[in-house]
């Protein structure tokens, strides 16, 4: 008996290991891998919380995890939570019930870019020119494309579409002059290689135009038109350029624990710094709009945390 309990003590007073966290990513080289590792690295110093960041093919692979606890968390834009979440779009059938919105990032900024030497000098132009599409790992983005196609006043059935699993064999086959014109989110690593290899690259204007962006719109409700200014972390925008920009976001699993979602958007609220050390785009995150109103339900311990901040919504 007295062994029985000695033993009963020893398991008591060992170690617990402190639970890691899965981290599910796009594909290394793209700016959903950049934002996950800088976001990984502020949750271990100032939350105390382990992630292990899992690049995978693209969201349409991560985001089921996630809903199934077999991830934690993840980031994806914000039309994948709302097709995820309703089970509308490649979800349709499949509804994602489990997953939460933790905090809203920043909003990408994209369109289609072509080589700078490229006689294309608008979305108009684009016609009949070869264009990335299919997107298997990634399929939210044949909706992104199309909306930013439809602002220049083209249907995909004016395009020639060529078919990739995702944005980063698409920007290599772009290098490779597979394809006229690549697409890839403004700032990430893959932009800047690509840059560099071709001699230069120039993102495609859109247009604010109310009737261009109501086409627009029609694909993406919740994107919109903003101007981007240069800067050294911007390659491809080399003067002030129209950009289409739609949110990013980190999604959780309902089964994350109301405590850990609370310690996570704190870190990420207080930051700010060490986030833009990790990845420049951060510069565009604003702390008090981490709570903007999302077509999917906020975890309950992040909202905790807006509620005593005082910018929940």
């Amino acid at each position: 008996m007295k062994r029985i309990l000695w033993l009963v003590l020893v398991l008591c007073a060992a170690p617990v290991h402190a639970q890691v966290l899965g981290f599910g990513s796009a594909p290394q080289g793209s700016i959903g891998y950049n934002m996950s590792s800088a976001i990984a690295k502020v949750m271990a110093e100032d939350a105390k919380l382990q992630s292990r960041v899992q690049p995978y093919s693209g969201s349409s692979a991560v985001l089921p995890l996630v809903n199934s606890g077999e991830l934690d968390m993840a980031v994806c834009n914000v039309l994948e939570i709302e097709e995820a979440t309703r089970g509308e779009g490649p979800y349709n059938g499949r509804k994602q019930a489990n997953l939460r919105v933790l905090a809203v990032i920043f909003p990408l900024l994209s369109s289609i870019f072509v080589r700078n030497d490229s006689p294309i000098q608008s979305i108009a132009q684009l016609k009949g020119k070869r264009i990335p599409a299919g997107f298997s790992a990634q399929v939210t983005l044949d909706r992104i494309i199309d909306a930013v196609l439809a602002n220049g006043g083209v249907e995909r059935k004016d395009i020639v579409p060529v078919l990739v699993p995702n944005v980063i064999r698409g920007a290599d086959d772009f290098a490779e002059g597979k394809i006229d014109g690549g697409f890839f989110a403004l700032g990430a690593a893959k932009v800047l290689e690509v840059h560099k290899s071709t001699g230069g690259i120039r993102y495609l204007p859109l247009s604010d135009d109310p009737a261009a962006v109501a086409r627009m719109k029609k694909h993406m409700s919740y994107a919109y038109v903003t101007t981007v200014n240069p800067s050294p972390a911007f390659a491809g925008v080399a003067t002030p350029t129209k950009l289409m920009a739609y949110d990013y976001l980190v999604a959780v699993g309902a089964h994350v624990k109301d405590d850990q979602a609370y310690k996570i958007a704190k870190a990420m609220y207080e930051g700010k710094p060490k986030l833009i050390e990790s990845l420049g785009a951060f510069r565009g995150f604003n702390p008090d709009l981490m709570n903007r109103a999302m077509p999917a339900t906020f975890h309950p311990g992040s909202l905790k945390f807006y509620q005593e901040k005082g910018i929940a919504k």
